[in-house]
Protein backbone atom coordinates (compact mmCIF):
# COMPACT_ATOMS: atom_id res chain seq x y z
CA UNK A 1 0.00 0.00 0.00
CA UNK A 2 1.55 2.94 -1.56
CA UNK A 3 0.96 6.49 1.46
CA UNK A 4 3.25 9.63 1.68
CA UNK A 5 3.23 12.01 4.47
CA UNK A 6 -0.19 14.63 4.44
CA UNK A 7 1.27 18.11 4.15
CA UNK A 8 -0.36 21.75 4.93
CA UNK A 9 -2.46 22.93 3.71
CA UNK A 10 -4.22 20.62 2.20
CA UNK A 11 -3.67 18.55 6.00
CA UNK A 12 -3.33 20.93 8.75
CA UNK A 13 -2.40 24.48 9.53
CA UNK A 14 1.26 23.92 9.35
CA UNK A 15 3.85 24.74 6.59
CA UNK A 16 4.50 21.64 4.29
CA UNK A 17 7.93 21.75 5.01
CA UNK A 18 7.94 22.11 8.64
CA UNK A 19 5.75 18.48 9.04
CA UNK A 20 4.79 15.61 7.54
CA UNK A 21 1.82 13.29 8.74
CA UNK A 22 2.04 9.86 8.49
CA UNK A 23 -1.33 9.90 9.34
CA UNK A 24 -4.52 8.89 7.10
CA UNK A 25 -7.03 11.73 6.47
CA UNK A 26 -10.21 10.85 8.10
CA UNK A 27 -11.75 14.36 7.99
CA UNK A 28 -14.33 12.89 5.92
CA UNK A 29 -16.17 10.90 8.89
CA UNK A 30 -18.31 11.37 11.86
CA UNK A 31 -16.30 10.74 14.41
CA UNK A 32 -16.60 12.70 17.02
CA UNK A 33 -18.80 11.58 20.40
CA UNK A 34 -20.52 12.91 23.56
CA UNK A 35 -17.80 12.98 25.87
CA UNK A 36 -19.28 11.13 28.76
CA UNK A 37 -21.07 8.76 26.62
CA UNK A 38 -17.46 7.91 25.24
CA UNK A 39 -15.80 7.91 28.66
CA UNK A 40 -18.92 5.05 29.79
CA UNK A 41 -17.84 3.24 26.83
CA UNK A 42 -14.08 3.37 27.46
CA UNK A 43 -14.77 2.49 31.16
CA UNK A 44 -16.89 -0.25 30.11
CA UNK A 45 -14.06 -1.99 27.90
CA UNK A 46 -16.98 -1.89 25.23
CA UNK A 47 -14.20 1.00 23.14
CA UNK A 48 -10.67 1.80 23.17
CA UNK A 49 -10.07 5.66 23.73
CA UNK A 50 -8.90 5.67 19.80
CA UNK A 51 -11.27 4.95 17.94
CA UNK A 52 -13.35 7.73 18.53
CA UNK A 53 -12.87 11.59 19.05
CA UNK A 54 -14.30 13.99 21.54
CA UNK A 55 -15.93 17.26 20.69
CA UNK A 56 -13.19 19.52 20.68
CA UNK A 57 -13.60 21.69 23.37
CA UNK A 58 -13.46 25.35 22.35
CA UNK A 59 -12.82 27.59 25.75
CA UNK A 60 -14.49 31.03 25.69
CA UNK A 61 -12.85 34.62 25.75
CA UNK A 62 -11.48 35.10 28.88
CA UNK A 63 -9.61 31.70 28.52
CA UNK A 64 -8.13 32.63 24.94
CA UNK A 65 -7.37 35.50 27.19
CA UNK A 66 -5.54 33.40 29.53
CA UNK A 67 -4.02 31.55 27.05
CA UNK A 68 -2.37 34.51 25.01
CA UNK A 69 -1.18 35.80 28.27
CA UNK A 70 0.89 32.16 29.66
CA UNK A 71 2.11 31.91 26.25
CA UNK A 72 3.73 35.70 26.63
CA UNK A 73 5.09 34.58 29.97
CA UNK A 74 6.42 31.11 29.27
CA UNK A 75 7.42 31.52 25.90
CA UNK A 76 11.49 31.92 26.93
CA UNK A 77 11.27 29.03 29.02
CA UNK A 78 9.84 26.99 26.41
CA UNK A 79 12.49 28.21 23.92
CA UNK A 80 15.57 27.55 26.23
CA UNK A 81 13.58 23.90 26.68
CA UNK A 82 13.87 23.51 22.58
CA UNK A 83 16.62 24.60 22.65
CA UNK A 84 18.35 22.24 25.44
CA UNK A 85 16.68 19.18 24.17
CA UNK A 86 17.75 20.06 20.27
CA UNK A 87 21.76 20.18 21.46
CA UNK A 88 21.31 17.40 23.76
CA UNK A 89 20.22 15.11 20.92
CA UNK A 90 22.51 16.45 18.21
CA UNK A 91 25.45 16.23 20.41
CA UNK A 92 24.65 12.81 21.10
CA UNK A 93 22.99 11.43 18.30
CA UNK A 94 24.55 13.08 15.76
CA UNK A 95 23.55 15.65 13.03
CA UNK A 96 21.60 13.24 10.52
CA UNK A 97 18.96 13.06 13.17
CA UNK A 98 14.99 12.19 11.76
CA UNK A 99 12.97 13.92 13.96
CA UNK A 100 9.58 11.80 14.76
CA UNK A 101 7.15 13.56 16.73
CA UNK A 102 4.47 11.23 18.15
CA UNK A 103 0.99 13.18 17.13
CA UNK A 104 -0.37 15.53 17.99
CA UNK A 105 1.73 16.50 21.41
CA UNK A 106 4.50 15.72 20.15
CA UNK A 107 4.48 17.98 17.08
CA UNK A 108 4.72 21.62 18.12
CA UNK A 109 7.59 20.51 19.70
CA UNK A 110 9.26 18.79 16.77
CA UNK A 111 8.47 21.99 14.48
CA UNK A 112 10.09 24.01 17.45
CA UNK A 113 13.45 21.96 17.71
CA UNK A 114 13.68 21.94 13.25
CA UNK A 115 13.55 25.63 13.80
CA UNK A 116 16.29 26.08 16.31
CA UNK A 117 18.40 22.96 14.46
CA UNK A 118 18.12 25.24 11.75
CA UNK A 119 18.31 28.81 12.89
CA UNK A 120 21.21 28.15 15.68
CA UNK A 121 23.17 25.18 13.57
CA UNK A 122 22.21 25.45 9.83
CA UNK A 123 20.47 22.18 9.78
CA UNK A 124 17.59 21.39 7.87
CA UNK A 125 16.19 18.21 10.06
CA UNK A 126 13.30 15.95 8.07
CA UNK A 127 10.10 16.13 10.40
CA UNK A 128 7.46 13.13 10.48
CA UNK A 129 4.52 13.02 12.91
CA UNK A 130 3.57 9.14 13.74
CA UNK A 131 1.24 8.26 15.98
CA UNK A 132 1.05 5.90 18.96
CA UNK A 133 -1.60 4.87 20.99
CA UNK A 134 -1.48 3.77 24.90
CA UNK A 135 -1.93 -0.37 24.92
CA UNK A 136 -1.82 -0.87 21.22
CA UNK A 137 1.71 0.18 19.95
CA UNK A 138 3.52 2.92 17.42
CA UNK A 139 1.90 2.74 14.16
CA UNK A 140 4.24 0.05 12.36
CA UNK A 141 3.41 1.29 9.09
CA UNK A 142 4.46 4.74 9.39
CA UNK A 143 7.75 3.50 11.28
CA UNK A 144 8.46 1.28 7.95
CA UNK A 145 7.63 4.21 6.36
CA UNK A 146 10.58 6.08 7.75
CA UNK A 147 13.02 3.14 7.58
CA UNK A 148 12.15 2.85 4.15
CA UNK A 149 13.64 6.46 3.67
CA UNK A 150 15.90 7.14 6.75
CA UNK A 151 18.34 4.77 8.46
CA UNK A 152 16.36 3.58 12.01
CA UNK A 153 19.42 4.64 13.77
CA UNK A 154 19.13 8.04 13.35
CA UNK A 155 15.32 8.28 13.84
CA UNK A 156 14.68 10.45 17.35
CA UNK A 157 11.10 10.43 18.77
CA UNK A 158 9.83 13.09 20.33
CA UNK A 159 6.83 14.50 22.46
CA UNK A 160 6.11 17.41 24.55
CA UNK A 161 6.57 16.23 28.24
CA UNK A 162 6.04 13.31 30.49
CA UNK A 163 3.47 11.94 32.97
CA UNK A 164 3.69 8.46 34.66
CA UNK A 165 5.93 7.11 31.72
CA UNK A 166 2.99 5.61 30.13
CA UNK A 167 3.71 6.20 26.62
CA UNK A 168 7.35 6.18 27.37
CA UNK A 169 7.44 2.40 28.30
CA UNK A 170 4.63 1.61 25.30
CA UNK A 171 7.53 3.32 22.61
CA UNK A 172 9.90 0.94 23.92
CA UNK A 173 7.64 -2.08 24.00
CA UNK A 174 6.87 -1.68 20.49
CA UNK A 175 9.67 -0.72 19.01
CA UNK A 176 11.14 -3.76 20.57
CA UNK A 177 8.42 -5.87 19.30
CA UNK A 178 8.64 -4.34 15.91
CA UNK A 179 12.16 -5.40 15.89
CA UNK A 180 11.47 -8.88 17.05
CA UNK A 181 9.11 -9.24 13.99
CA UNK A 182 11.48 -8.49 11.98
CA UNK A 183 10.98 -4.66 11.62
CA UNK A 184 13.40 -2.06 11.61
CA UNK A 185 14.99 -1.30 15.00
CA UNK A 186 14.70 1.94 16.27
CA UNK A 187 15.93 3.76 19.47
CA UNK A 188 13.44 4.10 21.94
CA UNK A 189 14.50 6.92 23.85
CA UNK A 190 12.45 9.83 23.95
CA UNK A 191 13.13 13.13 23.65
CA UNK A 192 10.99 15.38 25.33
CA UNK A 193 10.44 19.15 26.33
CA UNK A 194 9.52 18.60 30.22
CA UNK A 195 10.52 15.21 31.84
CA UNK A 196 8.86 16.00 35.19
CA UNK A 197 8.13 12.31 35.81
CA UNK A 198 11.98 11.18 35.62
CA UNK A 199 11.21 8.98 32.77
CA UNK A 200 13.68 9.75 29.69
CA UNK A 201 16.87 10.73 29.63
CA UNK A 202 16.52 13.27 26.74
CA UNK A 203 15.20 16.28 27.93
CA UNK A 204 15.18 20.05 28.09
CA UNK A 205 14.00 20.29 31.68
CA UNK A 206 12.55 18.42 34.27
CA UNK A 207 10.46 20.67 36.08
CA UNK A 208 7.14 20.56 35.62
CA UNK A 209 6.53 23.82 33.70
CA UNK A 210 3.13 25.04 31.25
CA UNK A 211 3.82 24.10 28.16
CA UNK A 212 1.56 26.51 26.41
CA UNK A 213 0.75 24.01 23.68
CA UNK A 214 -0.90 21.69 26.72
CA UNK A 215 -3.31 24.71 27.02
CA UNK A 216 -5.73 24.10 24.16
CA UNK A 217 -6.72 21.02 21.35
CA UNK A 218 -6.11 21.41 17.67
CA UNK A 219 -5.94 24.78 17.74
CA UNK A 220 -2.60 24.92 18.92
CA UNK A 221 -1.73 21.38 16.95
CA UNK A 222 -1.93 22.44 13.27
CA UNK A 223 -5.81 21.69 13.53
CA UNK A 224 -5.00 18.18 13.56
CA UNK A 225 -7.34 16.04 15.57
CA UNK A 226 -5.83 13.39 18.16
CA UNK A 227 -5.15 10.40 16.39
CA UNK A 228 -7.49 7.56 15.54
CA UNK A 229 -7.36 3.38 15.88
CA UNK A 230 -10.20 2.00 13.72
CA UNK A 231 -10.79 -1.05 12.82
CA UNK A 232 -13.53 -0.80 10.40
CA UNK A 233 -11.97 2.82 9.16
CA UNK A 234 -8.37 1.68 8.50
CA UNK A 235 -7.42 -1.54 6.32
CA UNK A 236 -4.33 -3.14 7.44
CA UNK A 237 -1.03 -1.58 6.31
CA UNK A 238 -2.73 1.92 6.57
CA UNK A 239 -1.48 4.90 8.73
CA UNK A 240 -3.48 4.92 11.72
CA UNK A 241 -6.14 8.31 11.10
CA UNK A 242 -6.57 11.72 12.00
CA UNK A 243 -8.94 14.96 11.29
CA UNK A 244 -8.26 18.02 9.57
CA UNK A 245 -10.76 20.88 11.40
CA UNK A 246 -10.98 23.40 8.48
CA UNK A 247 -13.67 24.90 10.20
CA UNK A 248 -11.65 26.04 13.52
CA UNK A 249 -9.66 28.20 11.31
CA UNK A 250 -10.45 31.67 12.66
CA UNK A 251 -9.47 30.39 16.07
CA UNK A 252 -6.55 28.85 15.23
CA UNK A 253 -2.90 29.67 16.97
CA UNK A 254 -0.72 26.97 16.35
CA UNK A 255 1.66 28.83 14.01
CA UNK A 256 1.11 32.04 16.32
CA UNK A 257 2.61 29.90 19.28
CA UNK A 258 5.86 28.38 16.85
CA UNK A 259 6.09 32.31 15.55
CA UNK A 260 6.06 33.32 19.27
CA UNK A 261 8.33 31.06 21.07
CA UNK A 262 10.95 31.36 17.93
CA UNK A 263 11.09 34.54 18.61
CA UNK A 264 12.59 33.96 21.69
CA UNK A 265 15.40 32.11 20.31
CA UNK A 266 18.33 34.84 20.05
CA UNK A 267 18.37 35.23 23.71
CA UNK A 268 18.03 31.47 25.00
CA UNK A 269 21.34 30.26 23.76
CA UNK A 270 24.04 30.80 26.75
CA UNK A 271 21.57 29.31 28.96
CA UNK A 272 20.54 26.50 26.72
CA UNK A 273 24.34 25.52 26.26
CA UNK A 274 25.03 25.66 30.26
CA UNK A 275 21.74 23.93 30.67
CA UNK A 276 23.25 21.06 28.08
CA UNK A 277 26.59 21.10 30.51
CA UNK A 278 24.44 20.26 33.40
CA UNK A 279 22.20 17.37 31.98
CA UNK A 280 25.33 15.58 30.33
CA UNK A 281 27.37 16.14 33.47
CA UNK A 282 24.34 14.47 35.54
CA UNK A 283 22.86 11.19 36.39
CA UNK A 284 19.74 10.95 34.17
CA UNK A 285 19.31 7.37 34.71
CA UNK A 286 15.26 6.94 34.30
CA UNK A 287 13.86 5.86 37.79
CA UNK A 288 9.96 6.62 37.25
CA UNK A 289 9.61 8.18 40.68
CA UNK A 290 6.24 9.62 39.31
CA UNK A 291 4.76 6.83 39.13
CA UNK A 292 5.14 5.61 42.89
CA UNK A 293 3.69 9.38 43.68
CA UNK A 294 0.74 8.26 41.18
CA UNK A 295 0.22 5.20 42.69
CA UNK A 296 -0.04 6.67 46.31
CA UNK A 297 -2.91 9.12 44.70
CA UNK A 298 -4.54 5.75 43.55
CA UNK A 299 -4.93 3.93 46.82
CA UNK A 300 -5.84 7.04 48.74
CA UNK A 301 -8.66 7.98 46.61
CA UNK A 302 -9.36 4.10 46.06
CA UNK A 303 -9.03 4.34 42.12
CA UNK A 304 -9.43 1.43 40.63
CA UNK A 305 -6.75 1.94 37.71
CA UNK A 306 -3.74 3.89 37.28
CA UNK A 307 -5.26 5.19 33.83
CA UNK A 308 -7.26 7.14 35.97
CA UNK A 309 -4.59 9.27 37.63
CA UNK A 310 -2.87 11.26 35.35
CA UNK A 311 -0.11 13.41 36.22
CA UNK A 312 1.44 16.51 35.36
CA UNK A 313 0.59 20.32 34.30
CA UNK A 314 0.26 18.48 30.73
CA UNK A 315 -2.10 15.38 31.31
CA UNK A 316 -4.17 17.52 33.76
CA UNK A 317 -5.23 20.00 31.08
CA UNK A 318 -5.79 17.48 29.09
CA UNK A 319 -8.57 15.72 31.61
CA UNK A 320 -10.01 19.04 31.51
CA UNK A 321 -10.20 19.53 27.53
CA UNK A 322 -11.17 15.93 26.56
CA UNK A 323 -12.44 13.59 29.86
CA UNK A 324 -14.67 13.48 32.02
CA UNK A 325 -12.81 15.16 35.45
CA UNK A 326 -13.10 13.89 38.77
CA UNK A 327 -10.61 16.07 41.09
CA UNK A 328 -7.51 17.98 40.59
CA UNK A 329 -5.46 18.31 42.96
CA UNK A 330 -2.45 20.70 43.00
CA UNK A 331 0.66 21.06 44.93
CA UNK A 332 0.33 25.08 45.28
CA UNK A 333 -3.01 26.85 44.44
CA UNK A 334 -1.02 30.26 43.92
CA UNK A 335 1.66 28.79 41.08
CA UNK A 336 1.05 30.97 38.18
CA UNK A 337 1.26 28.14 36.01
CA UNK A 338 -1.72 26.69 37.53
CA UNK A 339 -4.01 29.80 36.29
CA UNK A 340 -5.65 27.40 32.82
CA UNK A 341 -6.16 24.36 35.07
CA UNK A 342 -8.00 26.39 38.16
CA UNK A 343 -9.64 28.35 35.01
CA UNK A 344 -10.87 25.32 33.28
CA UNK A 345 -11.61 23.61 36.58
CA UNK A 346 -14.47 26.18 37.55
CA UNK A 347 -15.21 26.51 33.95
CA UNK A 348 -16.79 22.44 33.89
CA UNK A 349 -17.38 22.37 37.89
CA UNK A 350 -14.46 20.57 38.75
CA UNK A 351 -13.61 20.45 42.49
CA UNK A 352 -9.85 21.32 43.72
CA UNK A 353 -8.05 19.99 46.68
CA UNK A 354 -4.21 20.91 48.12
CA UNK A 355 -1.75 18.35 48.44
CA UNK A 356 1.19 19.96 48.82
CA UNK A 357 2.98 16.60 48.75
CA UNK A 358 2.80 15.87 45.25
CA UNK A 359 5.46 15.01 43.22
CA UNK A 360 3.99 17.03 40.34
CA UNK A 361 2.48 20.61 40.15
CA UNK A 362 -0.85 18.87 39.72
CA UNK A 363 -2.70 15.83 39.06
CA UNK A 364 -5.82 15.29 37.25
CA UNK A 365 -8.50 12.28 38.49
CA UNK A 366 -10.74 10.85 35.30
CA UNK A 367 -14.25 10.16 37.04
CA UNK A 368 -14.71 6.53 36.36
CA UNK A 369 -18.35 5.21 35.89
CA UNK A 370 -20.83 5.37 38.91
CA UNK A 371 -19.15 7.31 41.04
CA UNK A 372 -20.18 10.38 42.77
Amino acid sequence: MSQEPLRGPAFGSYAPDEVGWLLTDLSHVDLEADVVERETAIQAGTAHYAESLPHEFQPDAAYRELFEQVLQETAPVLATAVATVTDLVLAERGTDVVLASLARAGTPVGILMRRWARVRHGLDLPHLAVSIVRDRGIDAAAVGWLAEHHRPTDIVFVDGWTGKGAITRELTVALDDLARAGGPRCDPDLAVLADPGYCVRTFGTRDDFLIASACLNSTVSGLVSRTVLNDRLLAPGQFHGAKFYRDLADADVSNHLLDTVSACFPDVADDAAAQVDSIRAADRTPDFRGWASVERIRAEFAISSVNFVKPGVGETTRVLLRRVPWRVLVRDPDDPALRHILALAAARGVPVEVDPDLAYACVGLIKESGRE
